[in-house]
């Protein structure tokens, strides 16, 4: 006889049923969208969409759900999305759609290795996102994942990957998305400050089509209802009252209460693990066995497993588990699967085990794992079993599989977590018993997970590997090995701007191993060292040993070191990456490292060439050169790499600065949704977007950058983002200071300054030029701000003139110089126009926006100069650019500077006429907001003496005795309304 499964009624959740069969309505229709579905531990989230996938599969939509596992400190990659394939391959209807993306293959381990796959671990995300959107288009799709909170870092990717760029995303031309929607659960108080999820979701709610839907607890009227619903005779009142009151809006704390507890006692117990507790106790010892040795498994469990391990007659297993599931415990699952019916339950059992009978247990599940096939997929699992039974051995070996298996599907986290664990179990496994070969002593592993690490972001987390490393070395260790740790962590430290520490090292590897008889390892030391002596300044050591290696590398062949070595002359030589000798350097080392397959080589060489170009002016020749870097990243699955992140922020910048803002601001949200922590910093030409379209919320994301570890690119952004945004608040001595703040913390140990600096100062200058320009309008001395204004323009010239081999910045620097010269002279004497001149010719190389900036300040200086002819041209182009942008901050001051400098034909005031002229009525306004005739003047562009003609004017037609007389009369007659005594 079969069991009905246990329904609750569904409570006190009409609204929010009524939003997700909204979403439901919309997605049949072709509107994708997604729901984070947040609430507290048994709040009723698991009910909620249980209800909603029936109402759905009702409708006629596929229902594929996929459950995350708490398997504590080992994850298991991808784990709810194997779950969400198998249902696919379970579903004869779905038969050609999975042949047509082979490529998911890889999430149930039949995939190839990631590193010598050449589609890399977006390929996998895109395959996903390719699958799902046929399957939604077969029929409509939803995609249930419950329990995000114990989601491995692979799945969040993934999950952020499908819903930022892949299935949610809407094709161009504005056509329909895909028939989906997904539903995403998660437990909201199991989210500390450091959980993992927390930063995800804060992404994911910004996305449009995604939606945050927060279950509260339910009001004591619903629960109460829920409670005699549950119950199919009458209860106490008593006994109600207190189950509503201990269940605190919490359902599933209602059920328990309501199921351990004896109605005609009245008695509830006053924790939820007691009440889980006594229900378990309430069965028979055989359930309670059944349920025990269930718990270990985790929240699900397979029933030939469950049956090897509790060793049970089937007959006593099946009334075992008939008693459990009766008593709602358990509750069947496809696939011959229990699962628990709450993970609450699970916890409790699990935590009332002994701790010998605990790890027996475990012992027995990983020893029937392993007897099953050590698979790779099952080896994360075997891990967790063994470590947790104390079968050190066992452990360490499952660890080192599960690493093997997340590298192959592409899971630096996962692989470095299970590294980690492998080195944690090191020292207590006897040395006859830890796994032999190549690459499984200590130091190659601890290597190894450096790798990792950076791989998946972790810079700081590589170095300290590294160091660790290095601890483990002594004088028995190979003197290559021992020289390849010391170069690692030269090269990760470099990494996290630790340079003057990353020189040490790299000079004591390449101290290690002799230069004859030349090997590989010297040669890869002394490449390292080439690098880490650049860094510090130290050129000519580093064009000495890079010439040397790099006739070493030739004779030996080693091709990829060699087309290293020719990235670091290009660079080191006369006229750099952006000289012609430069480019052809960086074109042959790209094809040698091609030759060799080197990847990391070779976007390093990708990484320059589009610098060089950028360098150099040539904008638009830039970006094939970060198209084909970023591509051979994806294809080498390096993305996280640092050379690729760097390219994704210069794509960024190039698309800001051809003022393709719009492209910069999608590319950067398509970036965000893969990007590791580490790369926050390539967002920065977005941050400078927002600003200048006047959105100051990206002060706050600017002030984030700053958090953490000091990150060299992060500061930077960071600096220019926050000086930018004092100099729209008009607070100079703020965007000073960031400055000052910023060149400082930038400046290497040699004492040489960020190139940037030139732009800082020229940021800064504005602002302390803005300000000077408002004190001397004011009547008071604006000399205060000479001296900030020499110390800046004095940064700008010394940055941008000054160079290891004597060569001045290219046109981006030099361009920066011709605005600060001008923002100098404008806030120690007054606008120039020969200065802003030159400042428009300098950016004319393709810097849209700082174009149109020194425009704007060019046509303001010819009014001064009086061509106002010149002023009208400089000011409407100005203005058009502007608009285009959507430069709101900027176009407001340009309509400012064409209304005060009469530029363009004024519209008359309200319709009352006027004896003032325009011209009048403008000096008017300047006398209501009391200000004198050489201030009229000055804001005006016409001499003091003309504004007092203008006064004398004003006086006689309004027949007053005094300027003040004259404004009062103006207030009466409507000439002039009130208004701020802010200045446009």
């Amino acid at each position: 006889m079969s069991e009905t499964p246990f329904t609750s009624p569904l409570v006190g959740r009409r609204e929010d049923l009524a939003r997700l069969a909204d979403v439901l309505e919309r997605a049949r229709g072709g509107e994708a969208g997604a729901v984070l579905v947040a609430g507290d531990a048994g709040v009723g989230k698991t009910r909620l969409l249980d209800e909603v996938a029936g109402r759905a599969a009702d409708a006629g939509m596929t229902v594929l759900t996929g459950h995350c596992v708490d398997l504590g400190d080992v994850g298991l990659p991808y784990l709810p999305f194997t779950e969400i394939l198998g249902l696919l391959m379970g579903d004869e209807r779905f038969a050609p759609v999975l042949a047509a993306h082979p490529v998911v293959d890889r999430l149930l381990g039949s995939g190839t290795d990631a590193a010598r796959d050449p589609g890399g671990r977006l390929r996998l995300f895109e395959g996903m996102a390719g699958l799902l959107a046929d399957v939604a288009d077969t029929a409509p799709l939803l995609l249930v994942l419950e329990d995000l909170h114990w989601a491995d870092q692979s799945s969040r990717d993934l999950l952020r990957f499908l819903l930022s760029r892949g299935v949610l995303q809407r094709p161009a031309g504005g056509a329909p998305t895909h028939r989906l929607a997904v539903l995403a659960s998660y437990r909201a108080d199991d989210l500390h400050r450091r959980h993992p999820l927390r930063p995800l979701l804060a992404e994911l709610v910004r996305l449009p089509a995604v939606e945050r839907l927060e279950l509260r607890p339910l009001a004591d009227p619903e629960v109460t209802r829920l409670v005699r619903a549950l119950q199919d005779r009458p209860l106490p009142d008593l006994t109600v009252r207190r189950i509503v009151e201990r269940a605190e809006g919490n359902a599933f704390y209602a059920e328990e209460l309501l199921a351990a507890t004896d109605p005609a006692a009245g008695g509830v117990p006053s924790g939820l693990a007691d009440v889980l507790l006594i229900r378990v106790e309430q069965l028979s010892e055989t359930a309670q066995q059944v349920l025990r040795t269930a718990a270990v498994a985790g929240r699900r469990v397979e029933h030939d497993l469950l049956r090897d391990a509790v060793r049970l007659p089937e007959d006593e297993l099946e009334s075992a588990l008939r008693e459990a599931i009766g008593r709602q415990l358990l509750v069947p699952g496809s696939g011959d699967t229990y699962a628990f019916r709450h993970a609450l339950a699970r916890e409790a059992v699990y935590a009332d085990l002994l701790p010998g009978e605990r790890a027996r247990l475990h012992g027995a599940f990983a020893r029937l794992l392993a007897e099953r096939g050590r698979s790779a997929e099952s080896a994360a699992e075997r891990a967790h079993h063994y470590r947790e039974s104390h079968d050190l051995p066992e452990a360490l070996a499952a660890s080192l599989e599960a690493a093997d298996y997340a590298q192959r599907v592409g899971a630096p986290a996962e692989e470095l977590r299970h590294l980690e664990t492998a080195l944690d179990l090191w020292a207590s496994v006897d040395p006859a018993a830890r796994p032999s070969g190549d690459g499984t002593d200590r130091v190659t592993l601890t290597l190894r997970a450096s790798a990792a690490a950076a791989h998946a972001g972790e810079s700081h987390r590589a170095v300290s590997l590294t160091r660790s490393a290095l601890a483990s070395t002594g004088q028995d260790t190979d003197s290559e090995l021992a020289a390849r740790v010391r170069y690692t962590l030269a090269g990760n430290l470099m990494s996290v701007d630790s340079l003057t520490a990353a020189f040490a090292y790299s000079s004591e590897a390449l101290a290690m191993i002799p230069a004859d008889p030349p090997t590989r390892t010297w040669v890869w030391a002394a490449a390292t060292h080439v690098l880490a002596a650049r860094h510090i300044g130290e050129n000519e050591t580093a064009r000495r040993v890079a010439q040397q290696a790099l006739r070493v590398a030739e004779r030996l062949r080693v091709t990829d070191a060699q087309a290293d070595l020719l990235i670091s002359l290009a660079i080191l030589e006369s006229g750099g990456r952006r000289g012609a000798r430069g480019q052809e350097r960086l074109r042959e080392a790209r094809e040698l490292a091609r030759q060799a397959g080197n990847a990391p080589v070779e976007m390093r060489a990708l990484f320059n060439l589009a610098v060089g170009s950028f360098e150099a002016g040539d904008l638009e020749g830039c970006l094939p050169w970060v198209t084909e870097g970023l591509d051979r990243a994806r294809r080498a699955g390096l993305l996280s790499s640092p050379y690729p992140l760097e390219m994704r922020y210069l794509h960024l910048l190039v698309l800001y600065t051809l003022g393709r803002w719009d492209e910069c601001a999608r590319a950067a949200a398509a970036d965000e949704a893969v990007l590791p922590t580490a790369g926050g910093y390539t967002m920065g030409p977005a941050l400078y977007v927002a600003l200048a379209r006047g959105d100051l919320r990206a002060v706050e994301r600017a002030r984030h950058l700053l958090d953490g570890p000091f990150d060299w690119m992060a500061t930077l952004i960071a600096g220019i983002a926050l000086t930018e945004a004092a100099v729209l608040r008009g607070e100079p001595e703020a965007a000073v200071e960031r400055t000052r703040a910023t060149v400082d913390a930038l400046t290497d140990d040699a004492g040489h300054r960020p190139d940037l600096s030139v732009r800082l100062a020229a940021l800064a200058l504005s602002a302390v030029a803005d300000a000077a320009v408002e004190l001397r309008a004011a009547g008071g001395e604006p000399g205060r701000w000479k001296d900030t204004a020499d110390e800046l323009v004095e940064l700008a010239r010394e940055t941008a003139l000054r160079d290891d081999d004597g060569t001045p910045q290219g046109p981006e620097g030099l361009a920066w110089l011709a605005r600060a010269e001008a923002e100098w002279l404008r806030a120690v004497s007054g606008p120039d126009a020969a200065a802003w001149e030159k400042a428009v010719a300098a950016f004319g190389y393709g810097d849209v926006y700082e174009h149109v900036r020194s425009q704007a300040r060019f046509a303001e200086a010819l009014l001064v100069a009086e061509r106002r002819e010149e002023a009208a041209v400089q000011a409407r182009e100005a203005r058009a650019v502007a608009e285009r942008l959507g430069a709101t901050p900027l176009l407001e001051r340009i309509d400012g500077l064409i209304r005060r400098g009469r530029l363009a034909d004024a519209s008359p005031d309200r319709g009352r006429p006027s004896p003032l002229t325009a011209r009048e009525q403008d000096v008017l306004r300047l006398l209501a907001r009391g200000r004198s005739n050489r201030q009229i003047g000055e804001e005006l562009f016409i001499s003091g003496k003309t504004a007092s003609v203008h006064v004398s004017n004003i006086l006689g037609k309004l027949g007053a005795a005094s300027r003040t007389e004259a404004v009062a009369i103006a207030y009466r007659q409507g000439l002039i309304a009130p208004e701020p005594t802010t200045s446009g």
